[in-house]
């Protein structure tokens, strides 16, 4: 995982330590645990708006299916009281409110009385399903910081499940009542780029028994049963770093945790975008490395000096960091833990990846691929574009760098591809120079473009597996978006944030909004549902409503219930209390990963629509 934008270089630390898929929820090696990204430092131009979806029931009513709510409903959220130390208990809160995001376009007055719905999907991004035996890991930065490693990791596929069954039970979308027609998920599906891990994220997506468990299929071998107190031992009475700041002690937690678990699988299509975790080890590594994830020895402490030195290399965004590692793993291994390998845990290639979504065995409910079709598999070419829906159209582009980096840029032939594509879907669009150009024979649509990375993730830095190609950034690529006025978002990932941006232009049909949603595996653990309305009055409107999984906010009083949907719950509550974010919350910091009200629940209306085509 990545972290987020920032000019600070404590933040910039973090990132880096958060790109070698180490990491969570806040805190910079080296630093004091708990560090939250910046808060907004624009307060966008926002207004609450009228509840368009279903009323919010009385408080005092059951809650029959929670989980078929939206977070306009009620939300996660921490409770008043501590179990023990540090630790909170979540509960249900009050839902978001809707707020209207005008910075673009002027929101017409009686829309919700004209408007015609054109869309309803669901955005998953950043399951990062992990095998959290894998020797290839790097949980030894912990000793660097307490954030540098998350005791939540080995639910991320019981949470996966919950999601899962979250979309199944949502009805009509609260502002257009069409059901979601398909989810998309915007990369980082998995956490160490292993063919296992990718087996169990198409598993959970479209249907099937998932034992989440590699290695001895009869006993955990990982970081929380190491007796080393550096790690959450959630199942011994070890009294390390974790229950010392308030985790509790769960006997049977590692054996619920790794058996068998069956996926409904969605029952609409999904489609899939790459991410950085999806194509590289641990987001940044190189592929050379597959030695040490199949092999025998898993490292899980190290020599302060180590723990430097690797720090250091991922601080400098530099491919030597693999070479770093590799020594680390090779000087320390007589001190690792023996594990039992495991060729299930071999890294995928792109042909690997793409090979396995066009598998009929994982088709679920369509479409074979995913997106994905055997000319993608012959180029090994991870981007494409597909029908949203009726005049509406999605591009899910590859932003990831092959050679071993978090960042993320496009390559020159897919800049190309992509400018022909938006090209073929708009009748009029702007050149290089701001010159109006008209295509009779586009073809018109909505257009929504699909990511991992967001605009500010995106460097300019050269690509060692294609050397002979040029890369490109987030402003290169918002400079596209910007010349086609069809272009209504970009939507994507990465940086575990909500955060939703507006991207004006002094030509108001050519602005865009970019739609940055969080992970599934940190604290605040959310999905998007999106809707795309045009409004009747030259202007469309996209809303992006949040949604949390099926589990109930509260976990079992005792933690006594390892149920699937118990530890679903308690994957959620473990990410909240993560080192230094319950704290933070607890002291009246509502942004944070969460985002702004702007960043959640909002209406974001923009030019466009009938009225003008």
């Amino acid at each position: 995982m990545a972290g987020t934008e920032s000019v600070s270089a404590a933040v910039n630390r973090r990132r880096f330590l958060l790109a070698s898929g180490a990491t969570a929820a806040a805190g910079v090696a080296g630093t004091s645990a708990g560090t939250l990204p910046p808060r907004q430092r624009h307060i966008p131009a926002v207004e609450p708006a009228a509840r368009t979806g279903a009323q919010r029931p009385p408080r005092s009513a059951p809650r029959v299916a929670p989980y078929a709510l939206t977070t306009l409903e009620t939300t996660a959220c921490l409770g008043g009281n501590a179990h023990t130390g540090t630790y909170r208990r979540l509960v249900s809160g009050p839902g978001w409110p809707l707020v209207v995001r005008k910075e673009l376009a002027r929101p017409g007055a009686g829309r919700q009385d004209r408007r015609t719905p054109l869309a309803c999907f669901v955005q998953f991004t950043d399951l990062h399903l992990a095998d959290v035996q894998n020797p290839l890991r790097t949980e030894f930065l912990r000793s660097r910081g307490a954030s540098s490693w998350r005791a939540q990791e080995a639910l991320t596929v019981a949470g996966a499940v919950a999601l899962v069954e979250q979309v199944n039970a949502l009805g009509g979308g609260p502002n257009t009542r069409l059901r979601p027609a398909f989810v998309m998920t915007t990369g980082d599906n998995v956490d160490n780029n292993s063919a296992i891990e990718l087996e169990w994220f198409l598993t959970v997506m479209s249907g099937g028994r998932i034992t989440p468990n590699t290695g001895d299929p009869r006993a955990y071998e990982g970081a929380q049963n190491s007796g080393l107190p550096l790690y959450w031992h959630p199942g011994a009475h070890l009294r390390d770093l974790d229950k010392r700041r308030g985790l509790p002690l769960i006997p049977g937690f590692l054996a619920a945790a790794t058996r068998p678990i069956t996926s409904p699988g969605l029952r609409i299509p999904w489609y899939s975008t790459v991410g950085n975790h999806d194509d590289l080890p641990g987001g940044c590594l190189s592929p050379a490395l597959n030695d040490f994830a199949v092999g025998s020895r898993k490292l899980l402490s190290v020599s302060a000096a180590d723990a430097a030195a690797y720090a250091k290399a991922l601080g400098s965004g530099d491919d030597p960091k693999s070479e770093v590692l590799k020594a680390i793993l090779t000087r320390n291994a007589a001190s690792a833990r023996t594990v039992t390998a495991d060729e299930r845990r071999r890294l995928c290639t792109p042909h690997d990846y793409l090979a396995a979504h066009l598998d009929p065995a994982h088709a679920g409910a369509g479409p074979v691929g995913h997106g994905y079709t055997q000319d993608n598999l012959d180029g090994e070419r991870m981007y494409y574009s597909f029908k949203v829906a009726e005049n509406v159209l999605g591009i899910s582009i590859d932003t990831t760098y092959r050679s071993g980096h978090y960042e993320g840029s496009l390559g020159s032939d897919q800049l190309r591809w992509l400018e022909r594509t938006l090209a073929a879907h708009s009748s009029r669009s702007y050149d290089a120079d701001g010159r109006l150009v008209r295509n009779t024979g586009a073809d018109d649509a909505h257009i929504l473009v699909f990511s991992h990375h967001h605009s500010p993730s995106m460097t300019r830095r050269p690509d060692a597996a294609r050397t002979d190609e040029p890369r490109h950034d987030g402003a290169e690529v918002i400079a596209l978006l910007s010349r086609f006025p069809n272009v209504v978002a970009w939507i994507n990932g990465h940086s575990h944030v909500n955060r939703i941006t507006p991207h004006a232009h002094a030509t108001p049909a050519r602005s865009f909004w970019e739609v940055n949603t969080a992970s599934h595996v940190d604290y605040p653990h959310h999905a998007r549902l999106i809707e795309l309305t045009d409004n009747g009055d030259g202007t469309v409107s996209l809303f992006t409503t949040l949604v949390e999984s099926a589990a109930p906010h509260r976990t079992a009083r005792d933690f006594d219930d390892l149920s699937a949907v118990g530890l679903a719950s308690l994957y959620r509550e473990v990410a909240y209390n993560a080192p230094g974010l319950a704290e933070s919350m607890k002291h009246g910091v509502q942004e944070g990963w969460a985002g702004g009200p702007g960043d959640r629940n909002a209406e974001l209306v923009v030019a466009g629509g009938s009225a003008t085509a």
